[in-house]
């Protein structure tokens, strides 16, 4: 790993979260896919490192970070536990969105809990039919004295039923000017109500559920920004956080599957002749492809985040290749780990295997790998993405 971008700060961040991932997430990682369990034990490690405020500004008790050490911390995660990172990763995002404008109100009741260690936050965006578009929302907000009242269906909620909040994509009401809202939806608001299990062939300890707003009620100084901002805050923060967490998760995973696999060739012996795969000009050749391509695609990550970061105005390329090309590597990646280690990977419940099974939702969750390779190309062109 390059040092040019660990500062003294984002590595004493990386080691801390390196021990959590080692001690806490690791050891279970393999009972949290097999058994489908929310990983709150990693989740609850992380808070009490201080590590869910990681977005919460200073002035309320958190980290103050960005993008770049969402990168680190949820690639440190990924290659640890799948579900872990991803569900941190939800929570780091869906915190940036509250502390993008945060009110009075959304500082104390959401933003100081969360940097205490205390509160669990992710997001609730798509929708039953809107494919990749996970920014469409048919989600209905209505006006109701100080509340709004919610109605509308939320699929694929990772944490569901767990975080304690929810930020939830709608339509205006009907007096805004702007055509959508973010507003963030407590757990046990009125109305509420949760439905199904996951069972994903995949990431299977994320709890991605769904959520039924059925009127549910919330108080108006829950909403997020000025009404009708949620294309703000979907393409200016919830994107490019978002895209940060997916593809830190999917690198740990890619260099998950290299160190086991490095491991295995090094380790192995043939009984008839004694010697080890490690000798072989081939596997030399494909160990040291695959190091570089992992390599590559981080130093596109951090490069990415960190340009994020700063306000670089030429960031927003780099910020869309970096899932899009991050899931081509993982997923290239562990598929030739499997191949490398021959037998041994194909057992029921191997780590390849798991680690095969978690890489594959990296092109299809939205935005896919398509999509985001379409808007890079319609942003280097000066189109709109939309």
């Amino acid at each position: 790993m390059s040092s040019i971008y660990l500062s003294t700060r984002l590595t004493t961040l990386r080691e801390t979260a390196q021990q959590i991932a080692t001690t806490i997430a690791a050891p279970r990682a393999a009972e949290v896919d097999t058994e489908r369990i929310w990983p709150e034990h990693t989740l609850r490690a992380l808070g009490e490192a201080g590590l869910l405020g990681l977005h919460v500004p200073e002035d309320l008790g958190g980290r103050g970070e960005g993008m770049l050490a969402l990168a680190m911390l949820t690639e440190v995660l990924g290659q640890a536990c799948s579900s872990s990172a991803i569900c941190y990763g939800m929570h780091c995002v869906a915190t940036a969105t509250i502390a993008a404008k945060p009110s009075a109100w959304h500082e104390e009741r959401y933003l100081q809990p969360i940097a205490a260690g205390k509160h669990i936050t992710t997001l609730s965006l798509s929708e039953p039919g809107t494919g990749v578009h996970f920014y469409v929302s048919s989600t209905a907000l209505e006006a109701d004295g100080d509340d709004f009242l919610v109605r509308g269906l939320k699929h694929f909620v990772t944490n569901g039923g767990h975080a304690d909040s929810y930020v939830v994509s709608t339509l205006a009401s009907e007096t805004a000017v702007g055509e959508f809202n973010c507003v963030l939806v407590d757990r046990d608001a009125p109305g509420v109500r949760w439905s199904g299990t996951w069972d994903g062939l995949g990431m299977r300890g994320n709890a991605a559920i769904t959520m039924n707003l059925e009127e549910a009620r919330v108080p108006r100084l829950n909403l997020l920004g000025d009404e009708g901002d949620q294309t703000w805050y979907v393409f200016e923060v919830i994107a490019p956080y978002f895209l940060t967490a997916m593809a830190g998760t999917y690198l740990g995973i890619a260099q998950a599957a290299l160190d086991f696999t490095i491991n295995h060739v090094r380790t192995r012996l043939y009984t008839a002749s004694g010697e080890s795969p490690a000798n072989s000009d081939i596997v030399q050749h494909r160990i040291g492809a695959l190091w570089g391509r992992v390599e590559a695609a981080r130093q596109l990550l951090y490069a990415a985040a960190y340009a994020g970061d700063t306000g670089d105005p030429a960031a927003l390329p780099s910020i869309l290749s970096s899932k899009s090309e991050v899931s081509q590597v993982a997923v290239d990646v562990v598929n030739e780990a499997m191949a490398l280690c021959g037998g041994i990977a194909y057992r029921d419940n191997s780590v390849l295997a798991r680690l095969l099974r978690d890489v594959r939702a990296s092109h299809v969750m939205a935005p896919t790998t398509d999509l985001l390779r379409l808007w890079t190309g319609r942003a280097l062109l000066g189109q709109p993405l939309l």
